[in-house]
């Protein structure tokens, strides 16, 4: 599967089975026989990437603080999406018509729904932080983190602390990163198609 990450990270889930197979050194009847096609992949990277979300989710939730709890949450989860490239591409083409997909994907909008409710109820966050803000707030940071990943790969933190702070949050502690510099923010910016520099 970490084969069908790296292909999907880079072209998107339109990747043959057979040059994954390939790719990942397997025989092709060795995929088809675990995954009996492209769709049944993406569900299983689905599954797999929600269970760590759900345990992350469960194991804030344990939490007394709920300022505490959202912060972790937030911050772990914004880091498995900072280091997680396919992630985006696995969520855009997950079947969300079978059971247990769904089943999956409605479980942690319920824990996420509880750490923001415990959170608000605190005043922990601005009153109007809700459950969606939390599914923007790793957009916003999964983009930063795809465009500095090369050049400045913890930039995201510096992003994801001032979002948290805006959104009420005190400010963390420790230390983060400081500004890119002009030669990392130059590095990630858009590069024209076709490879030109």
């Amino acid at each position: 599967m970490t084969t069908a990450d790296r292909l999907f990270a880079r072209r998107g889930a339109t990747v043959p089975l057979n040059e994954i197979a390939r790719e990942a050194g397997l025989g092709v009847g060795t995929v088809y026989r675990r995954f009996p096609d492209l769709q049944a992949l993406v569900d299983a990277l689905f599954t797999e990437r929600f269970t760590v979300f759900l345990h992350l989710a469960a194991t804030a939730a344990e939490q007394p603080d709920p300022a505490g709890a959202l912060r972790h949450y937030l911050l772990e989860a914004a880091r498995m999406r900072a280091e997680d490239r396919a992630l985006e591409v696995v969520l855009a083409n997950a079947d969300f018509t079978k059971v247990t997909t769904a089943r999956t994907r409605d479980r942690l909008g319920r824990l996420v729904d509880g750490l923001v409710a415990r959170a608000v109820a605190a005043s922990a966050v601005r009153e109007d932080f809700a459950s969606a803000d939390v599914y923007a707030f790793l957009y916003m940071i999964g983009a930063v983190a795809d465009r500095t990943n090369d050049v400045a790969p913890d930039a995201w933190r510096r992003y994801a602390e001032a979002l948290m702070v805006g959104f009420g949050l005190d400010p963390s502690p420790a230390p983060h990163p400081t500004a890119m510099t002009d030669d990392q923010l130059l590095g990630s910016w858009p590069k024209p198609s076709g490879g030109q520099d």
